[in-house]
């Protein structure tokens, strides 16, 4: 059985990550960060396919 490897896209600006993906990798919530832009963003990864997470921002709680 041979693995289909690829190469995990950065969402922001699309190069290249430092990550590898085949195509029975699952990953939820993964932190990738991309060494071009220097952005982290949060990813689901299944079958191949890369599904950036959009979470609003962290507010700050006063007290």
């Amino acid at each position: 059985m041979q693995n289909n490897e690829e190469w995990i896209l950065c969402p922001v600006c699309q190069n290249k990550t430092r990550v590898k993906m085949r195509d029975d990798t699952k990953l939820e919530n993964f932190p990738l960060f991309c060494p071009k832009c220097k952005k982290e963003t949060l990813i689901n990864v299944s079958k191949l396919n890369i599904t950036p997470i959009t979470e609003p921002d962290a507010k700050t709680q006063g007290h």
